[in-house]
């Protein structure tokens, strides 16, 4: 199968991404991801804040330019004017302009109470000081010359951060890379789960990528955003400032808890039911809990206490306590959590028949920057009853599929690979992803569906009890046995026709090296 590779022309934010990057010098990676946001989130605060002074400027409010309430009330950061992006860039080639970025910083912090704690604060002096002048003041004038105008800035916006989201999450793919899930799996996640409103809830939420794409699903189904709130938690600290920043400099609002802290041992939404779930845990997570820590927790009510030693199983058992009752999650896991022994075997085991999975996708391998290994995407829901929901606008009734689980296998759907040697889905393949697993759950889903080889395979509780509660695709999708096609008379022949000619040769060479040797005196038998 012949491979496709994005060959697009270089894009802005990818000709930004070089001349940038071009400039780190010794900086390592995660500091040079804090510069380049925290600058990026200046010049794009500073934007929006720009457009927002004109509109007063131009109204009967214009007496109230300097008002901070007259921005905070559209959303727009008010940004006083010595922290405004047009003073930094003009004093970008001053030898303190590592000062005057973090004084903007603090500033900007001071004036918005919704940025406390987000931006990297007392950070670019000391940066600056490890750097040419000349480098701070070349990455000044590069982020400057982004265009950007009032109808586009949102999708500027997006497009550059989303970008470099991506280009770090490459560069930090030996070291802590697990905080960006490529946004094809995303896409295709929120495109499964459909949150069309309700509550959001990411308990792992690195960057905030997640929270984007349930955002942007909404708004590619004429949705109404208003009518999703946010709810996450992260642990290292980085992270969850870039979590902050990224959300706020997009104008949403997000309960991403007090401080970055262990999901685990300190839930900051404790209690809270949520309608939606979307997540990309840690891989196999090991020492997630002290031995004796967590043992009585409130969510392992009913199920096993997950093994220290991995925390997939914790992961899903957190995530099951918080859906309300007719709440969905779709969730990453690598694939030995489908076949796990030990304990991890009796809670699949209690999952299963509690009926709580729903979906099982094999991801392709080579989809993520700091791994290789090929990924399963779990639905799990609540309940799988009859029920009504908002589907593009329309009512729609999804069947019963209590005691059923669908396999789907994509690991064939590997010919679209980026310019990082990535493989990703194309909105072709997420469309006829998602139009499997809808009429799937159709109620005429006996005439909309049917099983396809090497692809799909909707399978009965009963059958995966055989299976000794295994959630392996394979076990279930039939594949085609190659093998069979093979004329193995016809390819016997080949083979020892093959063999005759290797052994005649094998006969003469002997045969050389042999009248080579008499000839200068020695018999070789």
């Amino acid at each position: 199968m012949s491979k496709k590779t994005n060959k697009k022309n270089k894009s802005m934010e990818a000709a930004l991404w070089d001349s940038c990057n071009k400039l780190r010098n010794s900086v390592n990676t995660f500091e040079y991801m804090q510069v380049i946001f925290g600058l990026l989130f200046l010049r794009f605060a500073t934007e929006k804040f720009n457009y927002r002074r004109e509109e007063l400027l131009n109204s009967e409010d214009k007496d109230f330019i300097e008002e901070p309430s007259f921005y905070l009330e559209k959303n727009v950061f008010f940004i006083p004017k010595p922290a405004r992006w047009e003073e930094i860039n003009k004093n970008a080639k001053q030898s303190n302009i590592g000062v005057l970025i973090d004084e903007a910083l603090k500033a900007l912090e001071d004036n918005n109470d919704s940025l406390k704690g987000t931006l990297p604060l007392n950070y670019y002096q000391r940066i600056a000081a490890s750097m040419p002048g000349s480098n701070m003041a070349s990455i000044i004038t590069n982020i400057s010359n982004i265009e950007i105008d009032k109808e586009s800035s949102d999708d500027v916006i997006g497009k550059v951060y989303e970008y470099f989201m991506n280009k770090f999450a490459v560069l930090t793919k030996s070291d802590k890379g697990e905080f960006y899930t490529p946004a094809s799996i995303v896409e295709l996640i929120a495109e499964l789960i459909e949150p069309y409103h309700g509550r959001v809830y990411d308990p792992c939420c690195g960057t905030g990528g997640m929270f984007i794409q349930s955002l942007k699903f909404v708004d590619k189904h004429h949705g109404n955003k208003k009518e999703i709130s946010i709810l996450g938690q992260e642990k290292q600290d980085t992270t969850y400032r870039l979590a902050r920043m990224n959300l706020a400099i997009r104008g949403i609002s997000a309960n991403l808890g007090d401080k970055e802290d262990s999901t685990f041992t300190n839930d900051q939404h404790k209690g809270e039911k949520v309608d939606f779930i979307m997540a990309n845990p840690p891989f196999n997570l090991k020492d997630w809990r002290g031995q004796d820590e967590l043992t009585n927790d409130y969510r392992w009510n009913g199920y096993e206490i997950p093994p220290v030693s991995n925390a997939n199983y914790a992961w899903i058992l957190h995530m099951l306590s918080k859906l309300k009752n007719d709440g969905v999650a779709g969730f990453l896991l690598a694939n030995g959590a489908l076949s796990a022994g030990g304990d991890e075997y009796k809670i699949r085991k209690q999952l299963i028949e509690n009926d709580k999975i729903e979906a099982i996708i094999v991801l392709p391998r080579e989809m993520f920057y700091y791994t290789d290994i090929s990924v399963t995407l779990w639905i799990m829901r609540q309940h799988k009853k009859e029920r009504v929901i908002d589907r593009d606008g329309v009512k729609t009734t999804l069947r019963n599929r209590e005691n059923e689980i669908l396999f789907m296998d994509l690991r064939r759907m590997v010919e679209n690979i980026s310019e990082d040697k990535t493989v990703y889905f194309t909105e072709e393949q997420i469309d006829k992803i998602k139009g499997v697993y809808h009429s799937w759950q159709s109620p005429e889903y006996k005439s909309k569906y049917s099983d396809v080889v090497e692809f799909s395979k909707s399978v009965t509780l009963e059958t995966i009890k055989q299976n000794d509660y295994s959630l392996v695709p394979s076990k279930y999708i039939e594949f085609v046995d190659r093998d069979l096609d093979i004329d193995f008379d016809k390819e016997m022949s080949r083979i020892q026709k093959q063999m005759k000619e290797l052994l005649k040769e094998e006969k003469e060479t002997h045969q050389m090296l042999r009248d080579a040797f008499k000839g200068i005196g020695y018999d070789v038998e």
